[in-house]
């Protein structure tokens, strides 16, 4: 799937209508495992574009982009949770995500190695992560959710961001 029929899917998907115990999620990958986010805080998804460098930021914190008036800081996934870095390529995308935090919105884009699918997972289908010890990544994970013979890592975003 290209990043014009993720986009398109995206705008279709806001009007139709979910079960109350199903969630939609953007699929992406990172490192070879597949990750999922609620797909009602995704705003657009962009090929990689190069961005102007904040000096002084956190390693993981690319920079930012002018998205149509509006500057949108870019984070790095891969960074953020210690995973080995890699060269961007063709299908390096940024997922631009519409947050809600304390009671403001913010408008954020993350670095991530490519997008996969959307995948609609009831309650029923996520599973509490296990207790991963010392890990500090395992506060951003919101639980696991199988979907076939796939286990996907979904994430809480506002705790990542």
């Amino acid at each position: 799937m290209n990043i014009e029929q993720l986009n398109a899917q995206l705008g279709e998907l806001e009007t139709e209508l979910q079960p109350e115990n199903m969630s939609q999620y953007l699929t992406f990958f990172m490192d070879n495992e597949e990750y999922g986010i609620d797909i009602l805080k995704v705003q657009e998804i962009r090929g990689w574009e190069s961005t102007t460098a904040i000096p002084n930021s956190a390693e993981y914190i690319k920079g930012v982009i002018n998205l149509r008036g509006t500057i949108v800081p870019v984070i790095d996934l891969r960074l953020k949770f210690s995973i080995e870095n890699v060269q961007y390529t063709a299908v390096t995308v940024v997922i631009v995500l519409k947050l809600t935090q304390e009671g403001k919105e913010k408008i954020m884009g993350v670095v991530v190695d490519a997008v996969s699918d959307v995948h609609s997972i009831s309650d029923s289908q996520i599973k509490v992560s296990p207790g991963l010890g010392d890990n500090n990544n395992s506060k951003f994970i919101k639980g696991l959710g199988v979907v076939g013979d796939k286990t996907l890592i979904l994430l809480e975003l506002n705790d990542v961001l």
